[in-house]
């Protein structure tokens, strides 16, 4: 459980504290965007591998329960997954100024707020967070709650994370972008300050989603080892 626990405090510290925080401003003003880039990729490539390592490590040793809310909880996991599915391959796929590389001004001056940015700014990170969200609710071991618990932490504090991020870089022209769309999901469109149309989200990016999640639910049990079906029912 400690490899564990220090996967997780690694991971979350180059996030937090190396690319939220000024000293990525430092680091890129003396190596340059695209070398910065390369390096926190492979370190956080690096990092996950090893926290997915560490994660199964654990959960195959000493793992105690600290919580179970349920068989009705986990029953609701293949529409909740399937909602943090559309909203981040979505928000992926989709040109995007909070996304990585694509910060410049450019990209917020001609970047057109459709489909899932309607509903968030930052629809990849609020997908990881309601993918990690749920599986922490509905696993509850000590294992699991240190593993989902570590995404679901970085996915919502990112979104501040980037909000500022963008903001010291962009100054204005954030502004903009950012008075005509929200951080939490609908908040824009329940303030008036944009329109929701639901027909722009059901594009190409809607069914390469659907086709990844289906493809992960109906393999889930073969590669996670866990069946995401009432029941425990295998596929194949």
């Amino acid at each position: 459980m400690q490899m564990l626990i220090a996967a997780a405090a690694v991971f979350l510290a180059i996030h937090l504290l190396v690319a939220g925080t000024t000293i990525r401003d430092g680091i890129t003003g003396a190596i340059g965007e695209r070398v910065y880039l390369g390096l926190f990729s492979l370190a956080s490539l690096g990092v996950i591998v090893w926290l997915v390592m560490a994660y199964n490590t654990a959960q195959s040793g000493d793992d105690p329960l600290l919580y179970d809310l349920g068989p009705g909880l986990r029953h609701l996991g293949i529409p909740v997954v399937a909602v943090a599915f559309l909203l981040g391959v979505q928000g992926l796929l989709m040109r995007n100024p909070t996304r990585l590389q694509m910060g410049g001004v450019v990209a917020v001056q001609s970047d057109a707020i459709t489909g899932v940015l309607r509903i968030t700014r930052h629809p990849f990170l609020w997908g990881v967070a309601i993918w990690s969200g749920f599986h922490l609710a509905a696993n509850g071991d000590e294992a699991s709650v240190i593993f989902f618990g570590t995404f679901f932490a970085l996915s919502l504090a990112g979104t501040f994370s980037i909000d500022a991020k963008r903001k010291r870089k962009l100054s204005a022209a954030w502004d903009g972008f950012a008075s005509r769309t929200s951080n939490i999901p609908f908040a824009a469109v329940i303030a008036g300050r944009g329109q929701l149309h639901l027909g722009e989200s059901f594009g190409w990016r809607f069914w390469v989603a659907a086709l990844l999640f289906l493809a992960i639910l109906f393999a889930h049990a073969r590669i996670f080892g866990v069946s995401p079906f009432p029941g425990g029912w295998v596929p194949f």
